[in-house]
């Protein structure tokens, strides 16, 4: 299959060829839960963690005698029941992270890249012709192309410095290289700007071997 290329004033280019299998499969949407959901379960530290009354300084010593003083029994200050005492049940470290097969990763990004292509959410730019820090020229771009109120992911085969600092003040606009976009990137983004180098490094990575 083909997609339309356009040049930086929006007008037509060219085409370029992708795979169907990568931009035109029936959109699996457990898969692409499953893979959110691993991402962020990914992205957790997991370092929380609370002190349980054997973690706790201190307490060693029974604060006073079990029978005779009229108030109730206690064995150590550092009882939950106490000011500064230790944690009932609290959080612990705890590795979150788990692994999902390949097969479920690939099908969720081709999942999210066939229907934002069915919903024209994908534009396929020829070259962004920044050879120099210029927002201004990124600015007249996301006009030209009427998608300056959206959402933007941008996905390049050539992430220069340039074009990193181009893009930096500009909000809603998150830029990556194309094959570091995970599912989530895909997924949350209104439109999808490709250059040709990051189409085709994407859909070689992502298509049937």
């Amino acid at each position: 299959m083909e997609l339309e290329v356009v040049k930086v004033n929006g007008n037509k280019a060219s085409k370029i060829k992708v795979d169907a299998s990568v931009f035109s499969v029936k959109p699996n949407k457990d898969a692409v839960y499953r893979a959110v959901l691993s991402e962020m379960a990914n992205s957790r530290q997991g370092t929380h963690g609370s002190k349980s009354r054997g973690m706790v300084r201190g307490g060693g010593k029974k604060p006073w005698r079990q029978k005779g003083r009229g108030v109730a029994r206690a064995g150590t200050i550092r009882s939950p029941l106490w000011r500064g005492g230790g944690t009932v049940f609290g959080p612990q470290p705890h590795q979150y992270e788990y692994k999902l097969p390949k097969k479920i990763k690939r099908l969720a990004r081709r999942s999210i890249l066939s229907e934002k292509l069915q919903n024209e959410q994908i534009i396929v730019l020829n070259e962004f012709g920044i050879d120099e820090p210029k927002t201004k020229k990124i600015k007249e771009l996301l006009v030209n192309l009427d998608i300056q109120e959206n959402k933007i992911l941008i996905l390049t085969g050539d992430l220069t410095d340039d074009l990193i600092l181009s893009m930096r003040n500009i909000p809603n606009i998150a830029l990556l290289d194309a094959m570091t976009a995970s599912t989530y990137d895909l997924l949350d983004s209104d439109v999808i700007l490709f250059d040709q180098k990051g189409l085709k490094m994407l859909n070689d990575g992502l298509a049937d071997k």
